[in-house]
């Protein structure tokens, strides 16, 4: 049984010094990939790594610049994004968003660079990774308009951790959602009403590592062989074949990304 990472911050420093083994335990723990995620707004190191890990591995490649990092956005920027997707390999455009938890960028600034972004995976006819936190009414508005608009890009609810009223709006618009570590915490009770109700087409599961571990790994750095512990721990409370599972959300990861 063959599984992936639909989310992983992999070219990192985090995991410069240990690559090949990281590596390794994905192949032992059967994680077939990971979907390597980069923001040309941080390090240039870091997003020259994912797309020559991307080519060297074939992993599949999002670029975007996340809400964090809304302030820095530019037409430097913007170019930078467009050579990427110019060059191959980049099959999604994300992570971006609304994060109104630690509000690094400015609230409008952020609504603005999500526009912005959200205008170019429409032209350049790739789906999003939405990272949406603390941030739910301005991002439903938004994406409501522009599904009203028939503006809407393809896309999918990056580390979901809204209730299944949040979630069933989301999916309304006829995006994906993705759950990570999260859904293994013990506090995580509207979680794991989620994860039963997703129908099964409309699911994926992720590390977002080096952060957000599942449990038994809190506490420890994540990685892309940690995602086995999410994949089990859904398809339990779904009362799923794990087989037949993986096979499903391999299906939907080629329906939304083409992979």
């Amino acid at each position: 049984m063959r599984i992936f990472d639909a989310h992983a911050h992999l070219a990192g420093e985090r995991f410069r010094e240990d690559f090949p083994e990281v590596l390794a335990r994905m192949r032992e723990n059967q994680v077939e990939f990971c979907m390597l995620v980069s923001d040309p707004a941080e390090e240039e190191s870091d997003l020259e790594r994912a797309c020559a890990l991307s080519g060297e591995l074939g992993f599949p490649l999002a670029v975007g610049v996340h809400p964090h990092n809304a302030k820095a956005y530019s037409p430097e920027i913007e170019r930078t994004l467009a050579q990427c997707v110019r060059q191959g390999g980049v099959c999604c455009l994300g992570e971006i968003g609304l994060d109104y938890h630690y509000d690094l960028s400015p609230r409008e600034t952020q609504r603005q660079v999500l526009q912005r972004q959200l205008d170019l995976a429409l032209e350049w006819n790739l789906p999003v990774q939405f990272h949406i936190r603390e941030a739910h009414g301005d991002a439903m508005e938004i994406l409501a308009e522009r599904r009203r608009e028939g503006r809407l890009p393809r896309g999918v609810m990056h580390c979901f951790s809204g209730s299944w009223e949040t979630a069933k709006f989301y999916l309304h618009l006829g995006l994906y959602l993705s759950l990570s570590g999260t859904v293994t915490f013990k506090n995580a009770a509207k979680l794991l009403e989620v994860a039963k109700n997703v129908p099964a087409d409309r699911l994926f599961v992720e590390t977002d590592c080096p952060y957000m571990s599942p449990e038994p790994m809190r506490g420890r750095r994540n990685e892309p062989a940690f995602v086995r512990y999410t994949f089990e721990r859904v398809a339990a409370l779904r009362e799923e074949n794990p087989e037949a599972f993986a096979r499903r959300l391999r299906e939907n990861f080629r329906e939304l990304y083409g992979y």
